[in-house]
């Protein structure tokens, strides 16, 4: 019978983290227990390969619909697998899928192998899912999310400081109708991103009018079917808008220009993201530029640095984004 974390612990009854910290001789483990779990590897011919091999870069899928077809996970995710490459790790991806039945196991699973240094992106993670992955023995950071109630190794972007930016150059520009093209999908960084738009109206003085909030599907095909028919309803506008993402906004362009909607001399527009397509639209999209590139390559150093010391102190690093004007906003007619 093949001996492994898991196997002792249904041997045992303690769990895969209180089976692996023992055998690794963590602090936290009672001496008894210890001894217990112990015993049972040693019958068994347990032999202890707690030497991390790989990087398991892991993405948390809820819905699904902020991966779909999405070029900024493409490039995040690539950076992270090249990261590791020269650091001489290899790469397994991994898709967890919340609603799958055997959800549960898998985590399991994943947990129980200490072979594996873990990345886990959690774009789409909330905190009660996240809560388990506190039980990870071998070293773990979280990526593009973050939870103030549950201590994480994590790496993630700035979103409340990146859209106050973005609004900031709107109101200089001579916009004071300014309109929010919101995801409909539940997300850490779209709450945040929708914070930071708030934030940034009520520092200026200017009331987020319910008339121009809009809520659109985050591909570019979904915004520019649900805004076509938006515009074909005769919905107000204002004379700027902001969007959760690019995607949003290339798909909102697409149905402004199919209605004959200028931009931007009739109605600016910036999205989030800077993906490639942004720069290939007619007008270019002036966008938050989020460094995709260094976000992986931080999160790799800080799993790295966890490889060699998994007793350092639990932190969080947060990237800050970059404005990047180009041709779709101009001051309001």
């Amino acid at each position: 019978m093949k001996i492994n974390i898991k196997k002792i612990s249904e041997i045992t009854g303690f769990s895969p983290a209180t089976v692996s910290n023992a055998l690794n001789k963590k602090r936290g483990v009672n001496a008894k227990t210890a001894e217990q779990i112990l015993k049972v590897a040693q019958e068994y011919g347990y032999v202890n390969e707690a030497r991390i091999k790989s990087v398991r870069l892991v993405t948390y899928r809820d819905s699904g619909e902020v991966f779909y077809d999405a070029p900024f996970f493409t490039a995040l995710l690539e950076s992270v697998e090249q990261e590791s490459r020269k650091h001489g790790f290899e790469t397994k991806l991994v898709n967890l899928y919340r609603n799958d039945e055997d959800y549960q196991e898998q985590v399991e699973n994943l947990l129980a192998d200490t072979s594996s240094a873990i990345l886990l992106v959690g774009t789409e993670l909330n905190a009660e899912d996240a809560r388990p992955f506190l039980e990870a023995t071998m070293p773990l950071v979280l990526i593009d999310c973050a939870f103030p109630e549950l201590p994480f190794h994590a790496v993630l972007m700035d979103n409340r400081n990146s859209v106050q930016m973005a609004i900031k150059y709107l109101v200089e520009q001579g916009h004071s109708k300014i309109g929010y093209l919101h995801a409909n999908v539940d997300t850490q960084n779209f709450q945040r991103r929708a914070a930071g738009f708030t934030q940034a109206m009520n520092f200026y003085h200017l009331e987020p009018k319910q008339q121009f909030l809009f809520e659109l599907p985050v591909s570019i095909e979904g915004a520019f079917e649900t805004f076509s028919n938006l515009l074909a309803s005769g919905i107000e506008l204002p004379t700027a808008l902001f969007a959760d993402n690019d995607m949003i906004a290339l798909g909102v362009m697409q149905a402004l220009q199919k209605h004959n909607y200028r931009i931007p001399e009739d109605i600016s527009l910036i999205g989030f993201d800077d993906i490639n397509l942004s720069q290939v639209f007619s007008p270019s999209l002036t966008t938050i530029r989020v460094q995709k590139k260094e976000l992986g390559q931080m999160a790799i150093h800080k799993l790295l640095t966890l490889i060699e010391d998994p007793q350092l102190p639990r932190s969080r690093t947060e990237l800050y984004n970059e404005l990047i004007i180009r041709d779709s906003v101009a001051k309001p007619k």
